[in-house]
């Protein structure tokens, strides 16, 4: 390639041995978190040498302000050293995420469980962290929405900050950590308090449900804001939630507003996976032995809902959930385990031999398949029907079918939101 004529060999030479050298120092620049240089880290995105000036662009988003602060001054201080720079600066940047073929929408998760409280403080937005980092430490794929809109505190517990990248049709990209994808309002704003409004809500938050681009992930954690407002009949009204994990403190005020909370739930189709009591106990540093934080016998089992964990006032509870195996406590551990458990309970649907199995069935076929399956049935045996729908209607057909007036045993029990069974014996 021929030189211009404002080429000077000598000096790019020059710059390509001052920048081997930059780079040179910088390695001795360690990342305080993983413990490696910056290059392994993948913090330098790129070193540039203009003359004695350099420029080392740096992507430390993910650092909290103040130790992205300290890594900056150590990556200026370490290239200023080095013979022949005059001025280094570095200039923060962004790595763009790969975007791949991404699912626009909530309902691109296989499955969207939900945290809930019925009031603030008790540790709901923690323990949502918690479940999705336990989740993801155990090999699935993971999203954690935070859509506690006036209080998004997910950002802070999983240090995490913006910008949100967006796809080619300009659909926002979650936040990346370690594996994680986390979509938070609070990625998309300053840290100035949200004070919106019932309409701005729900249109901010319905636009995030519809528009995040995910990796296609196994689950996603949403955390919802307490209580019963606006946001979270939105979500009931647009998001297919398989089901609801509800968090209070074994306190007796705590406890009545979360009974009410969870008949929201159940009227709106939504399954109760259970109730975490946290922070109910203590283990006193001193003595050793635990104490409980709240007079009086615990409320809880009252709701009527398992218990998935009891968590107590743990300080490792405290300390930032990561998503990896030795970034969870064994709370996270075993709650993520029980949860799954009864979402296996739940959504499993084991359809007995022989059963009449309706879902998808068009309506005006469904008591034709009614019919003659009863017909083939054998005398003397159950029959069964799975169905998408409550199936009582067909009692009358049965009996007329039978030639009877009466069962034995005529029971209908839903399974879960979109699955009934019905079990028959007559007379």
């Amino acid at each position: 390639m021929a030189e211009t004529p404002d080429s000077d060999p000598s000096q790019r030479s020059h710059d390509d041995q001052l920048q081997d050298d930059v780079e040179a120092a910088l390695r001795r620049v360690r990342d305080p978190e993983a413990d490696k240089d910056v290059f392994e880290a993948g913090l330098v995105e790129g070193v540039f040498v203009d003359g004695g000036h350099v420029v080392v662009e740096a992507d430390l988003g993910d650092f909290p302000p103040d130790e992205a602060e300290a890594v900056t001054a150590t990556m200026v201080r370490a290239a200023g050293d080095v013979d022949g720079v005059e001025r280094a600066h570095v200039e923060h940047v962004h790595a763009q995420p790969e975007t791949g073929d991404r699912s626009v929408g909530i309902g691109a998760a296989d499955r969207v469980v939900a945290v809930a409280s019925a009031k603030g403080g008790v540790g709901k937005s923690t323990v949502a962290t918690s479940l999705a980092c336990a989740l993801a430490a155990d090999g699935e794929s993971v999203g954690l929405f935070d859509a506690d809109i006036h209080g998004p505190n997910v950002p802070e517990l999983l240090s995490v900050s913006g910008p949100v990248h967006s796809d080619e049709d300009g659909n926002p990209i979650p936040v990346e950590t370690d594996g994680l994808e986390v979509m938070s309002v609070g990625l998309l704003s300053s840290s100035a308090p949200l004070a919106w409004r019932g309409a701005m809500a729900h249109d901010a938050l319905s636009e995030l449900f519809e528009e995040t681009a995910w990796d296609d992930p196994d689950t996603v954690v949403l955390d919802l804001p307490p209580g019963t407002g606006d946001v979270v009949l939105t979500t009931l009204q647009e998001v297919p939630v398989h089901g609801v994990v509800f968090v209070t403190t074994p306190f007796h005020a705590a406890v009545s507003d979360t009974h009410r909370s969870l008949q929201l739930f159940e009227e709106n189709d939504v399954p109760v996976l259970g109730v975490v009591s946290n922070m109910g106990e203590f283990v006193c540093e001193n003595c050793g032995e635990p104490h409980d934080l709240f007079d009086g016998d615990d409320p809880v089992a009252a709701l009527g809902a398992p218990v998935l964990a009891e968590i107590p006032f743990d300080p490792e509870m405290q300390a930032a959930p990561e998503p990896t195996t030795d970034g969870v406590s064994d709370h996270a551990s075993d709650l993520s385990t029980a949860v799954r458990d009864r979402l296996d309970e739940i959504w499993t649907v084991d359809v007995p031999e022989g059963a009449v199995d309706l879902r998808g069935v068009a309506p005006d076929e469904r008591r034709e398949h009614v019919r003659t399956g009863f017909e083939a049935h054998e005398a003397g045996e159950p029959f069964y029907v799975v169905s998408d729908r409550d199936p009582t209607p067909v009692r009358e057909l049965l009996l007329d079918v039978a030639d009877t007036d009466s069962f034995e045993t005529f029971q209908v029990r839903r399974q879960n939101p979109e699955t009934w069974l019905l079990r028959a014996l007559p007379a």
